[in-house]
């Protein structure tokens, strides 16, 4: 399972997706190695959770826990297979080969989850995602590839994905390369794509079209302005954990917030989202009852 933001966001908030979306074999399969290595060093008999990072085709171990984790529901529904029932059976001496577990089950489709979160109920709370774990609870989209699925688990967790309009753009100095991609993918679409200064002009030394607007602090008409009347159909924007970026971008956020726009805090999310956009007309309804006759 690969989550869909990056490391440094707490696993219960980031989107995920099951089979990998973007992982190659080979690194599935290094990952398999290690987590067997780990399962058979630790003695572990039951469930054991392994949270990985990859940096440049080299994997760090970021936690093990020999228990069940929050996704041990989602990774049974989207398998068909009753996990929590098995590990509980080892756990009291019945064999994977004694309940007729013999084989990994990976689905031939995409199963995507993606975390809720109450900010509209809590007014002034921060939506950008962090290590502190926010969400309250989490919905499942499936497709018969990651775009789909991807939309569909957007759309049940009330996150609407617009077709077309205006995209504000303001991304951290890290970020900016990113942000050029995303641009490029939006326009193709056929957004109009808004940024502040310094993220126009990475956007626009590319070729990409951009039109700059203000900061809050750069005076009116600003972005906040532009978001309280409507004009903003879509938001992207990452900071840097510095206190004063933070304070900064806050009342973008909040008026995004406020005003119902769809926003993204994290670039992986934003990319997802211009992956999903393009096959918004493409949805399927599906059962599991018939994905799972698929797995046999």
């Amino acid at each position: 399972m690969e989550h869909i933001e990056q490391a440094g966001v707490h696993s219960g908030d980031s989107a995920c997706s099951l089979p990998p979306f973007s992982l190659s074999a080979d690194m599935q399969n290094e990952l398999r190695r290690q987590t067997v290595a780990m399962a058979k060093e630790l003695n572990v008999i039951g469930l054991m959770n392994v949270q990985f990072a990859i940096q440049s085709e080299t994997v760090y171990v970021l936690e093990v826990n020999p228990r069940a984790s929050r996704t041990v529901p989602f990774v049974s529904k989207a398998t068909g297979v009753a996990l929590a029932k098995i590990a509980a059976r080892c756990m009291a001496g019945q064999t994977l080969a004694q309940q007729g577990v013999t084989r990994e089950v990976i689905p031939p489709y995409y199963s995507v989850k993606e975390a809720v979160f109450p900010f509209i109920k809590f007014p002034g709370v921060d939506t950008i995602l962090g290590p502190e774990m926010k969400s309250t609870g989490e919905v499942m989209g499936v497709g018969d590839t990651f775009a789909e699925a991807f939309v569909k688990s957007q759309l049940a967790a009330s996150v609407k994905l617009p077709k077309d309009g205006k995209v504000f753009i303001s991304v951290r100095e890290a970020d900016k390369p990113g942000a050029v991609e995303i641009a490029r993918s939006l326009t193709q679409l056929g957004f109009t794509i808004l940024a502040t200064r310094g993220t126009a002009a990475v956007i626009k030394d590319a070729g990409v079209a951009v039109t700059v607007v203000n900061k809050v602090a750069e005076g009116r008409p600003h972005i906040v302005d532009m978001i309280k009347n409507g004009e903003v159909n879509l938001i992207v924007n990452t900071v840097d954990s510095k206190p004063s970026a933070m304070r900064d971008s806050y009342s973008i956020r909040h008026a995004a917030l406020q005003g119902r726009v769809t926003y993204y805090t994290t670039l992986a999310g934003a990319r997802a989202a211009c992956i999903g956009m393009q096959h918004l007309t493409e949805l399927q309804v599906y059962d599991l009852q018939t994905l799972h006759q698929r797995l046999r």
